[in-house]
């Protein structure tokens, strides 16, 4: 049996990752969701445990001192971080992993997992991205505005990825992801 893939997808806050992720899970059932740890409060509809494993900073911080996280980073004052038996249990038991992390958290899994696969979601422009967070309905305008001037730095690290995606359409979008996971499984075996 083949170790399963690492897939990072990493990309601005309301550009689609969450919406691309669940298209990726429906469409290939070898691929695996990680999901993260966070000290961030719940958002309404999100599920502890399936969305994100909510913990409080001391919990968090303490995760770090056991070495539990392949990677961990704070991202608009909250921490978010991978953990790392989950990762290591799925790809053992060849499913690809699919991580959802920032540009800190990337840049720290590339260090320690050099066969990854790095795909940097964009949108089509920086308009439709603002567009989409108010869709979302899930923020405060202050949080808004935070998450433009981080989504502007984020998106200088797009060339140090494998992939850029453009999620023009979203359909298009997972289309190319799954063709750059298929590419990526065929060179492995």
């Amino acid at each position: 049996m083949n170790r399963g893939l690492l897939v990072v997808i990493s990309g601005p806050s309301g550009v689609g990752k969450d919406t691309i992720i669940q298209r990726l899970l429906s469409a290939d059932r070898n691929l695996r969701y990680s999901v993260s740890a966070t000290t961030r409060q719940p958002r309404a509809g999100e599920v502890p445990g399936v969305n994100y494993t909510f913990v409080s900073r001391d919990e968090f911080r303490q995760m770090v001192d056991d070495g539990a996280f392949l990677e961990h980073a704070t991202y608009d004052g909250n921490l978010y971080g991978t953990l790392r038996e989950r990762v290591e249990q799925a790809r053992d038991a060849s499913h690809d992993v699919v991580l959802k992390i920032d540009v800190q958290g990337a840049e720290q899994v590339r260090q320690s997992e050099r066969d990854g696969t790095f795909i940097f979601v964009v949108p089509p422009s920086v308009e439709e991205l603002e567009r989409r967070q108010v869709l979302r309905n899930s923020e405060t305008t202050a949080d808004r505005v935070s998450r433009r001037k981080i989504a502007e730095l984020e998106m200088t690290f797009a060339p140090r990825y494998d992939h850029v995606v453009v999620n023009d359409d979203v359909g298009r979008a997972v289309d190319e992801i799954m063709r750059i996971i298929r590419e990526a499984r065929e060179r492995q075996t």
